[in-house]
């Protein structure tokens, strides 16, 4: 039979995938700088596609800073799921454990995120000389403003750092790795004052790995002279974000591994994931059987409301591998029992229309907000339904 729940605690360990067992936890001994603080690490792990985190979290350093750098919502969630699924094929989530980055300070990553400036523009800026350390490109002084940021765009939207610890010697753990994402714009967007509106500025794809790699080289050799980061192995991984009005996310393309004491990059290598829009004409030509599936769930939604057809699927691929849909489905309801016999509808035709290999997750919403829940797992016959 099918699920139906009304507490949203069970819809969170369902998602997991397991029921949790509550057990006694690790306590170890974590070195932080030159003190000695103690710290848990819990023993239940809802995945082992997962890291643990050690507890008392530690809020990254630069932590707040992604919402204003990146354009959209679910970039700022692909940016951070997708740079972890990048350290797992350098840090094993079963040896190592997750932090929020804490070697890169807060104004270090403000810095580095600014142009180069010349001597005016600091002064301009009211910044020192030894804060002139900007990733992004200079623009000349006395450049015509929309020329010069058609010139010179910003490439660099932001830095991520994960840390990843590892069990030492005495109960201790130690920084194992590092893990350094890079946001770069496909768009550049710029103003020229305040309330004005926005010129925008198309930055390719080569272009856009060109510039991306040469500030990874940079930013490798300033994390080597950091204290910490000396002798740890590094991922560098580059990340195209999507335009403003973009409704998918975008994806990590590319990454590399540097080893310990290392200050050079060898090699590159690619990732091949992505998200479609469903239904769109970019996935149509790229996976023209899913999309067709995904237009007859979307037809039979529509039978039940013949007026409503604001169903839209977020795909996500890897390789050629269709692995996720995110399907989302705004519709006004008069009545909660109509919302329960819509609900249950919509769960035969998941099950109906996609394939079991597929992860399918269905959001119900109205104007007072989600109405229904319904998640699917690859490889699982019966899904989770859960009613607001």
């Amino acid at each position: 039979m099918r699920k139906l729940s009304l507490l949203a605690l069970s819809f969170l360990l369902l998602l997991s995938g397991c029921a949790p067992n509550f057990q006694k936890q690790d306590n170890v001994v974590k070195t932080k700088e030159e003190a000695e603080e103690k710290a848990i690490i819990p023993k239940y792990n809802i995945s082992d596609n997962y890291y643990r985190t050690i507890l008392p979290f530690e809020p990254g350093e630069a932590r707040g800073l992604i919402v204003g750098n990146i354009n959209t919502r679910y970039d700022i969630n692909e940016f951070e799921t997708g740079l972890m699924r990048i350290a797992q094929h350098q840090f094993d989530p079963k040896t190592y454990l997750f932090r929020e980055g804490q070697e890169l300070k807060r104004n270090t990553v403000r810095l580095w995120l600014n142009r180069k400036f010349t001597e005016a523009q600091l002064k301009e800026e009211g910044l020192k000389a030894d804060e002139n350390i900007g990733l992004n490109p200079l623009m000349e002084d006395g450049a015509d403003f929309k020329e010069g940021n058609s010139n010179s765009p910003i490439y660099l939207a932001h830095i991520l750092e994960h840390d990843y610890l590892i069990k030492g010697e005495n109960d201790t753990v130690k920084l194992g790795g590092v893990v350094i994402g890079l946001a770069l714009n496909s768009v550049h967007y710029y103003r020229t004052a305040v309330g004005e509106p926005y010129f925008e500025r198309k930055i390719e794809f080569a272009e856009m790995e060109r510039e991306g790699k040469k500030i990874a080289e940079e930013v490798l050799k300033r994390l080597r002279a950091m204290k910490n980061l000396k002798d740890v192995p590094i991922t560098i991984a580059l990340f195209e974000q999507q335009s403003r009005s973009s409704v998918v996310p975008g994806t990590f393309f590319t990454y590399t591994n540097v080893e310990k004491g290392s200050s050079t990059i060898n090699s590159w290598e690619p990732v091949a994931e992505k998200y479609f829009l469903f239904p769109s004409t970019e996935a149509q030509e790229a996976h023209r059987d899913d999309v067709t599936a995904f237009l007859n769930f979307k037809q039979d939604v529509e039978e039940y409301f013949p007026n409503f057809n604001g169903v839209i699927g977020r795909a996500f691929y890897i390789g050629d591998q269709f692995t996720d849909l995110d399907i989302s489905i705004p519709i006004q309801f008069y009545g909660k029992s109509e919302a329960i016999g819509f609900t249950q509808y919509v769960t035969g035709l998941v099950l109906e229309h996609f394939p079991n290999y597929i992860s399918v997750s269905v959001s119900v919403t109205s104007v007072d907000g989600p109405e229904a829940i319904i998640v699917r797992k690859a490889n699982e016959a019966e899904p989770f339904v859960h009613i607001y």
